[in-house]
């Protein structure tokens, strides 16, 4: 097929306020997922007329740099540079912003066309985004995350549900998509009607992404589906048992966090494939994090074998819709005429 800058989306059934604003050929965003969302995907999915977030995620200087700058030469020779943004961890901003720094350094040609921030008061990089026009994108996870994230200045709200891959709210207070995007939408209809709203979390093809926009949102944030594409960062292995599994096949636990040193905060923890390690251990948090040392030796040995038994592929419930791994371009084709058909039902 043909996947140049040209390739015509379908536009009435899927026009929206997000994809007005941002020039875009469908409502979608690319999730800016840490080490996945490189500057080849971020500027395939540009291409083909969604927004691409590069997943700065924490904030590692030397790989938000060269991925960045990968995704704005490959996205200025297919005249999408204006479709490329970035993404980072609030929380580990705090600890070092050194590649938010650089990225805002940048010529006014080669900023974000928006930034995204999750996990984390995003109060205190509102100014230097304000000062450098760039539109802030905030995630939340719960209704009472939103006043601060507007209160930041965000002009567009990511609403996650639990059913997301990666990081999110844990268990106890996560939402379902399906609930928070409706009430979000009519929170925001209320009290902020210009801001915009994006679902997140269990959008993996045209019929989630036609669901979204019957909840009342603007658009989706794509990460699963994107994170098995082609030119995903995503090891090979992982992406295969993705697509071998079912949407039975995750959890959302900590295992994971506690076994790649990662110390995130509470409430959030992390969806991934429940593989054997995983297995072993999660109903065990509390004594692997007392002594975590043989656990995290299995997994450093299953990462650097490609072992995805020990290994850890991060997914969310749409694994069960993940049969290929096809080039971004194809997958967002599909979704777009998937929808568009069901808009037009």
């Amino acid at each position: 097929m043909n996947t140049n800058a040209s390739t015509p989306f379908p536009q009435d059934a899927l026009s929206t306020r997000f994809s007005q604003r941002f020039g875009l050929r469908l409502p979608v965003a690319l999730a800016p997922m840490a080490l996945a969302s490189g500057g080849a995907l971020s500027a395939a999915c540009a291409q083909a007329g969604a927004l691409g977030l590069v997943g700065g995620g924490y904030g590692d200087l030397d790989w938000t740099r060269r991925e960045y700058t990968l995704a704005q030469r490959l996205g200025a020779a297919a005249q999408a540079g204006a479709r490329i943004g970035c993404g980072f961890i609030t929380w580990k901003l705090d600890e070092d912003a050194s590649a938010l720094d650089w990225l805002l350094d940048q010529a006014d040609e080669a900023l974000p066309r928006a930034l995204m921030l999750s996990f984390g008061d995003p109060r205190p990089y509102a100014a230097r985004l304000q000062a450098r026009r760039i539109p802030l994108i905030c995630q939340v996870q719960r209704l009472e995350q939103v006043p601060q994230a507007l209160e930041a200045g965000a002009e567009i709200i990511v609403a996650q549900g639990a059913e997301a891959g990666g990081h999110g709210m844990n268990s106890l207070n996560g939402r379902a998509t399906f609930t928070l995007v409706p009430e979000l939408a009519d929170w925001l209809a209320a009290h902020a009607p210009t801001t915009l709203l994006l679902a997140a979390g269990g959008v993996a093809d045209g019929r989630g992404l036609a669901a979204a926009l019957a909840l009342g949102a603007d658009g989706a944030l794509v990460g699963s589906r994107l994170w098995a594409s082609a030119e995903s960062l995503a090891p090979v292995g992982a992406k295969a048992q993705a697509q071998a599994s079912t949407g039975d096949g995750t959890a959302r636990s900590e295992v994971f966090d506690i076994l790649r040193r990662k110390n995130w905060p509470a409430p959030y923890d992390f969806r991934a494939l429940r593989n054997p390690l995983h297995q072993q251990w999660e109903s065990r948090i509390e004594a692997l994090r007392a002594a975590p040392e043989a656990a995290r030796a299995a997994y450093d040995q299953g990462v650097a074998a490609g072992d995805f038994s020990a290994a850890h592929a991060t997914v969310g419930e749409a694994v069960g819709l993940i049969h290929d791994c096809p080039p971004a371009a194809e997958l967002l084709q599909r979704m777009a005429d998937q929808a568009q058909k069901l808009r037009q039902a």
